[in-house]
């Protein structure tokens, strides 16, 4: 069966999220949106993990049930430690078969730190340690390295990572067999780097609430059940994980570098030019996603591989109807455009992948229609986001991104 997933959310319990990241509104955006499987996110957490088992139905194949919407067990671990005289901060994703299995995670991790701090636990656990712990307790559970580029907190951020995932993993390293890419970069910049050839590539919402989620994700076709999926991902098998879907990678937060506090964007040939500080104040500027694919590549812009999961870059279709109808995001009448649009066509991702054109101009505003046609050839105009910093889209004014330097992509 051909189903979309998204494993990395957040529930109600970290921070910085919405009150309604519970299982219930879960599930009504999971339908509008026309995602089949969600993860579960912050397992660890015990206060969620109780609502998890109070709500939701053991399929008894390691998938979950509720509303007739599917969930997998997954939690992210922040972990922040010294390593040879450095410090690094790495995300990581653990997917787990069971509850039984997720008890006895909970219960050795729980005796490292504390895990009811936040959803997201923050340990001072070597990430390799880590690995070690789940494998140990279930060689079935998943190790997938979080949004492996952003600077702050991941495998090869520029700020906080390493260069190679043997040198974070270590011994560990040959039962990674997945990377989540993250919401500024793409496969293809990560196809930019040989050493990645042999994971599976996976794009996730890492959503703080619920009309988030989806805004990345997985296109799978296969069973409904965790090993078929982890089976999947393992042999990075092309013919049952079909695609992944994507943000345009110029839209996330840290594509390109910058310094915020004084608004300067920065290429990262202008980020050398500036000696990689401040133009206006001097200080060290975020270097962002674009700039470390440049630092570790072997590959020129374009490379392909052979054995390479397709992708497609999508933008939500609230953000499609807010700048056709020049309409606030959040509005009323856009929400209500949204779900009566959804009502016609069965579910976001329908609309945005697979109704006709022909269909879309027949029943949809002429410029709703023509903006997620432009959208599906890549007719954007972006200014990259950077230290922290959404990118801004249009999809309509081509003149939006002003004139067409380094700094500001136009894409066509």
């Amino acid at each position: 069966m051909e189903f979309i997933a998204d494993f990395h959310i957040h529930s109600k319990y970290s921070r910085a999220t919405s009150k309604d990241m519970d299982v219930e509104h879960l599930s009504r955006w999971a339908k509008l949106k026309g995602i089949e499987l969600i993860g579960t996110g912050d397992f660890t957490h015990h206060l969620w993990l109780e609502e998890l088992k109070h709500t939701l139905e053991d399929c008894g194949n390691g998938i979950f049930k509720y509303n007739n919407v599917n969930f997998i067990l997954t939690t992210e671990v922040s972990s922040i430690y010294s390593k040879k005289g450095r410090t690094y901060r790495i995300h990581n994703i653990i997917f787990s078969p069971s509850f039984k299995t997720t008890d006895k995670i909970n219960d050795h991790l729980g005796r490292l730190g504390n895990l009811a701090s936040d959803g997201r636990p923050i340990l001072g656990l070597d990430a390799a340690e880590l690995a070690r712990i789940v494998f140990d307790i279930d060689e079935d559970c998943m190790i997938i390295p979080g949004h492996i580029w952003t600077p702050w907190f991941s495998l090869f951020g520029s700020m906080s990572g390493f260069d190679r995932i043997e040198d974070c993993f270590e011994e560990q390293t040959p039962k990674i067999f997945a990377l989540e890419t993250g919401l500024s970069s793409d496969p293809a910049m990560n196809w930019r780097l040989s050493a990645l050839d042999r994971f599976t590539l996976i794009s996730n919402s890492d959503s703080h609430s619920p009309q988030k989620i989806g805004r990345e994700a997985n296109v799978f076709d296969c069973e409904m059940n965790y090993k078929a999926i982890r089976e999947v991902l393992r042999a990075k098998d092309r013919k049952k994980f079909l695609y992944t879907i994507e943000f345009f990678p110029e839209e996330g937060k840290y594509h390109f570098d910058g310094h915020r506090l004084c608004g300067m964007r920065l290429s990262p040939s202008q980020t050398k030019q500036h000696n990689g500080r401040c133009p206006k104040c001097g200080k060290p500027v975020t270097v962002g996603v674009m700039n470390r694919v440049e630092q570790l590549a072997d590959r020129p812009e374009g490379f392909k591989p052979e054995n390479l999961i397709p992708f497609r870059n999508l933008i939500p279709l609230d953000e499609i109807i807010a700048e056709a109808k020049g309409v606030a995001k959040g509005s009323v009448s856009l929400e209500r455009d949204y779900l009566n649009y959804i009502a016609r066509f069965g579910t976001e991702f329908n609309i945005l992948l697979k109704v006709s054109g022909e269909e879309l101009q027949k029943h949809l505003p002429a410029k709703v229609a023509q903006g997620i046609l432009r959208m599906r050839e890549g007719k954007v105009n972006i200014k990259a986001g950077y230290d922290g910093e959404y990118g801004v889209i249009s999809i309509f004014d081509e003149k939006t991104a002003g004139p067409e330097t380094e700094e500001q992509l136009t894409l066509f």
